[in-house]
């Protein structure tokens, strides 16, 4: 695996637990931490989209 690969896939599993903990808990990390989608939030979630996008590949890979 790629190391683009493992930090997208970093990427996306924090993003799955942010999301976790807002269908649970009504807790969003991201804004605990960075503040209501101030500059560095929505980078944030900007990096965790792509992340998404990137992992698709990582379905069709056969290595």
């Amino acid at each position: 695996m790629k190391i683009i690969d493992k930090i997208a896939l970093v990427l996306v599993i924090i993003g799955a637990i942010n999301w976790g903990l807002i269908g649970f808990f009504n807790f969003n990390l991201v804004e605990t931490i960075f503040g209501n989608m101030t500059m560095i939030a929505r980078i944030i979630y900007a990096l965790v989209g792509i992340s998404g996008l990137w992992a698709i590949k990582l379905l069709f890979d056969h290595d």
